[in-house]
């Protein structure tokens, strides 16, 4: 851990003296918490390469994160020390993210910027405020969510010195927690219309990121608070709310999740039998996928040693091309388990290696 990011640090002590991002990056995904850069001296991510900036570009079907490139922000994210050193060495100008989802946070991002209120049925949705209540001084997200702590018998989280908390550069105040019941709770900004907690008060998690601690930026230093330099469990009473104001997917998505496109091409590429044989590999690659729900705690190394082992006995028994039925494995470990791209080709290797010994045939139980 960067010594700036321990415990019983000043404020000036790290505005001083901010960690290096090779350090800080390192100390992220020692966490597991998956990183990203972010351009130099902005908030925002490094910028993907051309083809990437193209009109209509998936980032679904993009080889660049299987090339070690960091384009797409938080979907590039990694916990490869390896990639990190290769990202960030060169670069120590370069910032860090954290993409929120696959690091299981949900982080409040309190902003600072004193401006009207609203209407006051936007100032905390699905609340009403009576009309003779003044919310002119309701300007930050500061107070709305002081407010909605109140109501609910609740200190603000603002004040919750049990959980990581930074200060930004603008005066805002990123509040860090830790989604402990495996829901995988979504991102919103201010008071949108679809999902929002309160007026000036943005939600980090599922499909965002959040700038880590020491960051410098031209604006100045993201600054931890405090001792305390770890996410504490997503308190219920938060849950509660989050779950009243539409931070979960509207509907469940059915396991197991689809196979990735382009490990979908490389089964009907490796297909040298019959339609029994696609059945076989689809479903072990399905259970593989459906990994990407969990970010742990989902057998994700059991699962693909066992899918590996399957395709092993196939294609040592003429069922499979070896080479495209590997790359099916591993488009698909790599969409489970993004930024563990070595973890997963140990796995796959010695899963094929022990299923080539027993040459599996249609009808065979995998």
């Amino acid at each position: 851990m960067p010594a700036e990011l321990r415990v019983s640090v000043s404020d000036s002590t790290v505005a001083a003296h901010p960690p290096g991002s090779l350090a800080l990056a390192r100390w992220c995904a020692s966490h597991g918490w998956p990183v990203h850069p972010l351009a130099p001296g902005r908030k925002t991510p490094a910028a993907s390469c051309s083809a990437c900036r193209r009109p209509g570009h998936d980032h679904r079907t993009c080889q660049c994160r299987g090339k070690g490139r960091w384009c797409h922000g938080f979907y590039a994210a990694t916990l490869d020390m390896n990639r990190i050193q290769q990202w960030w060495g060169p670069r120590p100008q370069m910032g860090v993210a954290v993409a929120c989802g696959p690091a299981n946070l949900v982080v409040l991002d309190l902003d600072m910027h004193p401006t009207p209120p609203p209407e006051r049925n936007r100032l905390l949705p699905g609340i009403s405020i009576a009309d003779d209540i003044d919310v002119s001084a309701m300007t930050t997200g500061f107070h709305t969510m002081a407010v909605l702590a109140a109501l609910r018998g609740q200190p603000s989280p603002a004040d919750d010195t049990t959980t990581l908390r930074v200060r930004t550069p603008s005066g805002g105040l990123h509040i860090w927690y830790r989604a402990s019941d495996g829901r995988r709770w979504q991102s919103s900004a201010g008071s949108g219309k679809n999902r929002a907690l309160a007026w000036q008060v943005d939600v980090r998690a599922e499909g965002g990121y959040i700038i880590a601690p020491g960051t410098q930026t031209d604006a100045g230093i993201y600054t931890p608070l405090g001792t305390v330099r770890g996410p504490a469990p997503l308190p219920a009473w938060l849950a509660q709310e989050l779950q009243r104001t539409h931070h979960l997917p509207a509907a469940h998505v059915p396991a197991p999740r689809p196979v990735p496109g382009r490990a979908r091409q490389a089964v009907a590429a490796a297909r040298q039998g019959g339609d029994p044989i696609v059945t076989i590999l689809s479903r072990v690659l399905a259970e593989v996928a459906d990994c990407a729900n969990t970010p742990e705690g989902a057998g994700f190394s059991e699962k693909l040693n066992r899918a590996a082992y399957t395709v092993g006995g196939l294609a040592a028994a003429g069922h499979l091309d070896e080479h495209h039925a590997r790359t099916a494995l591993l488009e698909t470990a790599c969409h489970a388990r993004p930024g563990q791209e070595h973890r997963a080709e140990a796995i796959i290797r010695s899963g094929m290696t022990a299923g080539a010994r027993r040459p599996l045939h249609p009808g065979s139980r995998s």
